[in-house]
């Protein structure tokens, strides 16, 4: 084992190898140590008390920089215990945070400003250690002038790297340094010039005669902000005289005098020398400015002579100052009687704090929190320092601070705000091992609006709290850089987002700051002094967040008395209440918010869910795009573009599975049993801005005009600039080639084949909706069986031949169009399915009929990669090939891109563009549908739908298909439920078809709400057995929604309640619109009643409910709730026809003329019988006959008999579509009548089948009224 004295030498050998390589002297004569390295031996040895440090080794600059990557501390005459006491203290403030670790490291570097290395660049005031290896910033709490561009041994010190890696750290500087070659000055005495006396040569308006420099003495009072304007860094001090209150500024500019800031410490005297008087450009202010000479020397009286002024000049001066100083006094209070408005604005206090820094809030921002209550705020002040030394742990003194009490609602700390007249100084560095983050001085988006819009401090909070939540929702996708970075020319996404939120929030927003009248002006004024309390007026949350306050407010809302009208909801047993309350919806528009809700995302296409969606960091947005003139969305250049929406609606639709027993029991909340929601907004394309997109081509393309509208004007210039497919190409979701099925294209090729690609034109003339088919992946090696794949497919017509391009860039406008045939018979045999299935679903939500489409091939050049995939949809031995278009499975790693519509192609193509138009699929009319002439099974049409229904699944529905697609995820609905869309051409148009969709449909098929106007495609019309017509959604249906409902525009009131009452019709004018009648008024006259049933039946299997409790025996049924109901049917004549009315409910007692109360009384009455039912002679025999005995039977008899019933009545009806059988139009027939005595013979047609909706009684004034309109509609008719 070597004894000390090796451990020794090798220890001095390794200082000899730092020495020579970090030290800038070389080696002595003969050998011996550097000068250098023998005066560093000596300060350490004087530092350990004669003997070397053995256990710590030198580390050089650039080792500092490149080996340490964890903060660290080395204390070069610390004990253990020292140093463990010294932790400790440390972590007093911050318990959960480590101290830092110790390191056994020697630094020797010199002290400078950096202005040897790059006078440009590095000359900003910030201090150096440097040596020949490296430079590295580092931070003082005490500086001496003259150690500039000396040697030092650090004792004490700390490294902190920054938390990104790539970019340095600094060091923190514990104690003073000790010298290694410090020389020694001889001090002289010099002359100087007290406050007082150089005062009113800065107020003086007559110049005085050109003196020499000046030298000024006092004491240091005020200490300002290192600043940078216009890449100039100076700031400014101010000197107090010693005996009075008199103190002037000082300019301090030079670039070898910026380190005086870190020197000057308050309420100590210091002398400078080589001053000269300037002024201000904009006010004219005259100032005292350091000059290349001037020299910054601590106070020392016996060292000093006053030097005295000229009288003359003094006394004059003095005189114009008062004057002056009296002006701008008054001036200053007349400015402050015009801006008091009582009430409207807070003052801020103006006090000292001292405080230890616990968290950064945000760096970039200037926000600090100290002690765990304060948040200071430096953005007002630049941090030229990038914020060095303000770490958690780090304690600070704040002198004239400004204190604001709540100046943001949300925002929940009180703020102390620096402005230029405050002092910040660094009383202790953090013991703690916090990370250290640096904040940028130039591209610093947050200062540059805080500056640009001269904002207060509430608007600056706001401002950070939104480019906060923006930043982190977005840099994962494109980069802080791309977010945040900004030049005039080039705004990026994140200045495109604010900038317009800040106009509108600060319209009259002041002049420019005026920084030298905040340092200079006597009466203080800077953007602290004043504030109000600010409620932000908008958000841009996260859409996790948003979803959640989506689904919270729906279920606030959620009422199931107003889902359903308690006069329908006490007839309806328990399963039909709950069923019409398992479905149901919530809209939602940005002022449903508070404050008011913009919506952020980033656009995408999920082929999982095959659908459109805004994603940031948290969560996805399913979406709705519409365009405003009713063309689809298919811009599939913005994929993965950054788009803003303010003007949407939110959509909530809430899934619940609820037991209510009856109607009486909806406002108990607790027999919600589950919910599930599925949120997802729509919007039109019009509304919506894009801050960032895939390249800079498409986003001006889209600032020039939107949709298909301007593809009319502009034709296919437009489309290739909006569409560019390198754009695209990057953005596909996953970029992993798929090499199945694509050997022939992309094995083999050569560099050229890299960035070539294949591109072919094709015309969707059919689109089938996204569910389980039929169609098998080829099985893997270890795989399972085959299995039913989700997936849809298009009949498209290929225009043209594939090309081939070098470049995607290369992509030309539509050539294949150019040169195909126009013979209709030849473009026929073009025809192909394709197959879209895994990952090429994301395309789902772009194709849509009538679409020009391209698809690109990328790193392909084999033109015929398109036919070698094709496959027969069945063998050929059973279907020949020319009659059956081939499929093509469309492979994940080819691009789709839309081109244009069929309508918008350019007057040179219009033979072209008559063919495709001729083999478009036809759309139909809803009447047309209806009609009995109708003959196709298969239909398309548009309509707004005026009522979704949940309903119970037709019995005859296949199983099969059923359990089959109940195995997907996200069906929020049992299999046994089914919903129907009402749909007709307008809102009140007598047309109207029933849609019916599976519940296991409805997963891909959003923005189904009333009304919508939405294209149907592919529905099988169907026929019942009531010769009703209505239409099923199957496997070839789809749906696109061509317009969003009307509630969505803002400024619209909603149109509920407000319907206008039906047209008043005859009788005898129904036969000729029995198909397409939907609801309308008769004033008729109330000839009997034929039947009558008043029944109580079990909520739960229907049976008869009597005396409190169900009659089923078979099995019994353990309910004890029951429910009344009531029919009646009616015969009526409005002198022109007869009709039977069958009235349900609340109807019956508006017929029978009873009151409330009266109704209420008599149910009471049939409850305890179960029912009661009654009949005219006429009517055949329906239903129970009632007893002889039955006194409510007799009743019941009497009051039908009654004259009372027998009146005029204004009935509104719609046709009763289920009866034994629909009444056809026939021809008239001969009836008698009789009135007393006479007999009377007429020709009326067979009676009408009628279905109640609404009972009025007609008064006197109304019956003259509508008299007169049937003398008018009739002679109308005739």
């Amino acid at each position: 084992m070597a004894g000390p004295g090796a451990a020794e030498q090798r220890w001095l050998q390794a200082a000899r190898e730092f020495a020579r390589r970090a030290l800038p002297d070389g080696e002595g004569p003969r050998g011996t140590e550097p000068p250098l390295l023998d005066l560093v031996l000596r300060r350490l040895r004087g530092a350990g008390g004669g003997d070397l440090p053995l256990g710590y080794s030198f580390i050089s600059i650039s080792d500092l920089l490149h080996q340490q990557r964890v903060p660290c501390c080395s204390h070069l005459t610390w004990s253990t215990n020292e140093f463990k006491d010294w932790a400790q203290q440390g972590q007093g403030a911050l318990p959960m945070q480590n101290a830092l670790p110790r390191s056994y490291l020697i630094l020797v570097a010199y002290l400078t400003d950096g202005r040897q290395e790059n006078e440009e660049k590095l000359a900003n005031g910030c201090l150096y250690v440097k040596d020949n290896t490296g430079i590295i910033p580092c931070e003082l709490l005490h500086l001496e002038l003259e150690w500039l561009g000396s040697l030092f041994l650090f004792p004490s010190w700390s490294y902190i790297p920054q938390t990104d890696e790539s970019a340095a750290g600094y060091v923190e500087i514990l104690v003073d340094p000790v010298p290694v070659n410090l020389p020694k000055k001889v001090p002289d005495t010099i002359p100087v010039t007290y406050p007082a006396s150089a005062k009113p040569l800065l107020t003086s308006r007559i110049p005085c005669k050109r003196r020499s420099k000046l030298t000024v003495a006092g004491e240091l009072v005020r200490r300002g902000p290192l600043l940078c304007i216009r890449h100039k860094s100076f700031f400014f001090l101010f000197l107090k005289c010693f005996i009075s209150a008199v103190w002037v500024p000082v300019l301090v500019q030079k670039p070898n005098q910026l380190t005086w800031h870190h020197s000057l410490q308050l309420g100590q005297r210091y002398t400078i020398t080589g001053l000269s008087m300037s002024s201000l450009k904009k006010s004219g202010q005259k100032i005292f400015v350091t000059g290349v000479s001037s020299c910054l020397l601590p106070y020392c009286a016996e060292q000093v002579g006053e030097q005295q002024l000229g009288n003359s000049c003094q006394g004059e001066s003095t005189q114009l100052s008062s004057l002056e100083t009296a002006e701008k006094l008054s001036d200053s209070l007349e400015l402050g009687v015009k801006e008091k408005r009582p009430g409207s604005t807070k003052e801020s206090k103006i006090i000292s704090y001292v405080g230890t820094v616990t968290k950064i809030l945000n760096v970039q921002a200037g926000l600090f929190l100290l002690d765990d209550k304060v948040c200071l705020c430096l953005a007002y002040q630049q941090l030229l320092s990038s914020a060095r030394g303000l770490r958690p742990g780090a304690r600070v003194e704040l002198i004239d601070i400004h204190l604001l009490q709540k100046p943001l609602v949300s925002f929940p700390f009180i703020v102390l705000g620096a402005c230029l007249s405050s002092t910040v100084v660094l009383k202790s560095f953090s013991r703690l091992s916090t990370p250290y983050q640096a904040s940028a001085s130039s591209g610093n988006l947050y200062l540059q609006l805080l500056f640009r819009y001269n904002l207060d401090m509430p608007h600056y909070l706001w401002l950070v709290s939104l480019l906060e939540t923006f930043e982190e929702r977005f840099s994962c996708f494109f980069g802080c850089r791309r977010l945040l970075l900004s030049s005039k020319q080039n705004p990026r996404a994140a200045e495109k987002f604010l900038v317009p939120l800040l106009q509108a929030a600060v319209p009259d927003r002041k002049e420019a700051r005026d920084i030298y009248d905040e340092i200079l002006g006597e009466a203080h004024q800077c953007p602290l002094q004043k504030y109000l309390t600010m409620t932000p007026p908008c958000q841009a949350p996260f859409l996790s967040a948003v979803c959640c306050v989506a689904e919270q407010k729906s279920w606030e809302c959620f009422s199931p008395s107003q889902l359903l009208s308690p006069v329908e909801a006490q007839h309806m047993g328990t399963q039909e209440l709950n069923r019409r309350l398992a479905w149901s919806y919530c809209t939602l528009s940005a002022g449903s918010f508070q404050p008011r809700l913009i919506l952020l995302g980033v656009l995408r296409t999920s082929s999982r869910s095959s659908s459109l969606q805004l994603q940031d960091k948290s969560s996805i947005l399913p979406c709705v795009i519409s365009h405003k003139n009713g063309s689809p969305f298919a811009h599939t250049a913005l994929i993965g573009s950054l788009l803003q929406v303010e003007n949407y609606q939110l959509v909530v639709e809430r899934f619940f599975q609820t037991d209510f027993p009856s109607w009486e029991h909806l406002e108990n909340l607790d027999h919600v049993r589950e919910k599930k929601y599925s949120v997802y907004v729509q919007f039109y394309f019009e509304d919506v801005q894009v801050l960032h997109a895939p390249e800079e081509q498409i986003q001006k393309s889209l600032r020039s005009g939107n949709g298909s509208s301007l593809r009319r004007k502009h034709g296919s210039s437009l489309t290739s600039k909006l569409e560019t497919p390198e754009a695209k190409m990057l953005k596909l979701e996953d970029p992993k080639p798929n090499t199945h099925g694509a050997e022939n294209c992309q094995g083999g090729q050569s560099s050229t084949g890299r960035t070539s690609c294949v591109s072919r034109i094709f015309l969707v003339t059919q689109k089938e909706g996204l569910m389980l088919r039929n169609y098998q992946l080829p099985r893997k090696e270890d795989g399972e069986g085959p299995e039913l794949q989700r997936s849809f497919q298009a009949t498209v017509l290929w225009l043209g031949k594939p090309q081939l391009w070098s470049h995607p860039r290369e992509i030309g406008n539509l050539p294949e169009l150019k040169e195909t045939d126009c013979d209709e018979e030849d473009m026929t045999q073009q025809y192909a399915l394709l197959l879209f299935m895994g990952k090429s679903l994301r395309w789902f939500p772009f194709l849509h009929r009538d679409g020009l489409y391209r698809f690109i091939v990328p790193c392909c050049s084999d033109l015929e990669v398109f036919h070698k995939l094709c496959l027969p949809p069945v063998p050929e031995k059973f279907l020949s090939r020319s009659f059956c278009p081939l499929c093509l499975p469309v492979q994940d790693t080819w691009h789709l891109q839309h081109e244009m519509w069929i309508s918008c192609l350019p007057e040179r193509q219009l033979a072209a563009r008559s063919v495709l138009t001729g083999m478009e699929q036809r759309i139909s009319s809803i009447p047309e549908v209806l009609s009995n002439g109708f003959t196709g099974s298969l239909v398309s049409f548009s309509g707004e739908i005026v009522e979704r229904t949940l309903c119970a699944s037709p019995k005859n529905e296949k199983p099969s298909v059923t359990a089959g697609l109940q195995k997907q995820k996200g069906i929020l609905l049992a299999s046994d439920h089914s919903v129907k869309l009402s749909v007709s051409v307008a809102p009140g148009s007598p047309a109207v078809v029933d849609i019916y969709i599976a519940s296991t449909y409805l997963q891909h098929l959003w923005g189904l709400l009333p009304g919508a106007k939405v294209l149907f495609q592919n529905l099988e019309r169907k026929i019942s057995r009531f010769h009703n017509v209505y239409c099923t959604y199957i496997a070839s249906s789809c749906v696109s929604i061509i317009a969003l409902p009307t509630s969505y525009l803002p400024l619209s009131s909603s149109s509920a309640g407000e319907t206008s009452p039906p047209s008043l019709v005859f009788l005898s004018h129904l036969q000729s619109h029995l198909q397409h009648l939907s609801q309308a008024r008769i004033l008729c006259h109330v000839s009997y009643v034929l039947t009558l049933s008043l029944q109580w039946v079990c909520s739960l299997c229907s049976s008869i409910f009597k005396e409190g409790r169900c009659t089923r025996d078979s099995p019994p049924c353990p309910s004890n709730i029951g429910v009344r109901q009531a029919s009646a049917r009616v015969l009526v004549e409005d002198g022109t026809g007869e009709a039977l009315v069958l009235c349900r409910n609340q109807h019956v007692a508006a017929i029978l003329g009873l009151s409330l109360l009266d109704w209420e009384a008599l149910q009471n009455c049939v409850q305890s019988r179960g029912s009661v039912s009654i009949q005219h002679e006429e009517a055949t025999g329906v239903g129970c006959v009632e007893e002889p005995e039955d006194f409510i039977a007799c009743y019941l008899r009497s009051l039908c008999r009654s004259p009372l019933i027998c009146r005029l009545i204004l009935l509104d009806f719609s046709l009763d579509r289920k009866p034994s059988k629909i009444l056809q139009p026939a021809p008239l027939q001969l009836r008698n009548f009789r009135c007393g005595e006479v007999e009377f013979v007429s020709q009326v047609g067979p009676r009408l089948s009628l279905l109640c909706l609404n009972v009025e009684e007609v008064e006197q004034d109304a019956l003259s009224y509508l008299n007169s309109k049937r003398i008018k509609r009739t002679s109308s008719y005739c």
